[in-house]
């Protein structure tokens, strides 16, 4: 059975902790603790394949900062939160975004942008913004709410199929440029 390690990233507040503690536990936290860091483990069935996920719940706290660079370079794929209902959330994340490919050392990542509280009024980021910046980080955007558990589901298993096609695309190149060489004639000088 395959492990998908997730890596749930975001300012503080923009909902990690419940959209992780809804989709693993079906439960809705109303109360705000901030989170150190937390680690959740959930089986799942998906596309007729059984996976076990390791989702890593982060503190968006500043004062965390320093445990960044460990779950970044560690996370197989991420889930970018921000809280469609404050803008500096979404400035932040996009912050966030380019720190896990500076740290992992590459121009791509899995990820999917994930807009929660879309069950509260007065968005400040509109669905078009979000959908272009996602469309420049090629990857898919989708509107959550961990209250209603809108999309929960749908986020993480979107960030699980993101990690099997980039190692898909892996495996399938590194297979090729392997055949390849096994077609190659070798040629000595004595």
């Amino acid at each position: 059975m395959s492990e998908t390690r997730l890596v749930v990233v975001g300012s503080g507040a923009v909902g990690k902790s419940a959209l992780t503690i809804r989709f693993v536990h079906s439960q809705f936290i109303e109360t705000y603790e901030p989170t150190i860091e937390e680690t959740f483990r959930k089986q799942i069935e998906l596309e007729g394949r059984n996976c076990y996920l390791e989702i890593l719940d982060t503190a968006g706290q500043e004062e965390y900062a320093l445990m960044r660079d460990s779950y970044m370079r560690n996370g197989d794929g991420f889930l970018a939160v921000f809280s469609i209902v404050k803008k500096t959330t979404f400035e932040e994340i996009q912050r966030i975004h380019t720190l896990i490919l500076r740290t992992k050392e590459t121009d791509f990542v899995p990820v999917v942008l994930v807009g929660n509280k879309v069950d509260l009024e007065n968005h400040e980021i509109t669905q078009k913004d979000a959908e272009n910046l996602a469309s420049s980080w090629k990857c898919p955007y989708i509107e959550t709410s961990a209250k209603t558990n809108f999309n929960v589901e749908n986020a993480f298993f979107t960030a699980v199929k993101e990690v099997w096609k980039t190692k898909s695309d892996y495996n399938s190149n590194s297979t090729h440029v392997f055949k390849e060489r096994q077609h190659k004639k070798k040629c000595f000088l004595i």
